[in-house]
């Protein structure tokens, strides 16, 4: 449940996921600060490929950090976590519209300021459904690429 997602900040990027288990260990993903192995591994699940990558040397890591985003800094991530509450179609519209949000700003479209306001614009304009089906989960993310398109580019 989102109840059960921690998020936090990991300047060094090394960490890229952890999962904390019933007894309370935590197992950790570690890897190079590059998104080239997690994006390799999504590619080539389940099988583990020999990688161009760079190796993590653990020798070399001085320490591992960790903070608490401030949600008020961070509107998006606030959006994104009352999205997962909410469930139903809302974070698979919220992801589309984040995603063509960010597409505009990396074009020069949109100002980095703007993508809040763009992608909670649009998520309160696309009809909330409870329970939708695959189909309706489809139907909406692209409803909402659409009128962040028509609406923004």
């Amino acid at each position: 449940s989102p109840e059960d997602i921690e998020v936090l900040i990991h300047p060094e990027s090394v960490v890229h996921s952890a999962v904390e288990l019933v007894d309370g260990t935590v197992i950790a993903q570690l890897g190079v600060p590059d998104m080239g192995l997690p994006i390799q591994y999504a590619l080539t699940y389940p099988e583990r490929c020999p990688s161009a990558s760079e190796r993590l040397d653990l020798t070399r890591l001085a320490g591992l950090s960790f903070l608490r985003p401030e949600l008020e800094k961070t509107p998006c991530l606030a959006l994104a976590m009352d999205c997962a509450r909410r469930g139903g179609n809302a974070p698979a519209v919220m992801s589309a519209a984040n995603e063509a949000a960010v597409g505009a700003f990396l074009k020069g479209k949109l100002g980095y300021n703007e993508i809040y306001e763009s992608v909670a614009w649009v998520l309160g304009r696309i009809g909330f459904i409870a329970e939708p089906s695959l189909e309706e989960i489809i139907a909406s993310d692209g409803e909402a690429r659409t009128l962040f398109k028509e609406s923004y580019s």
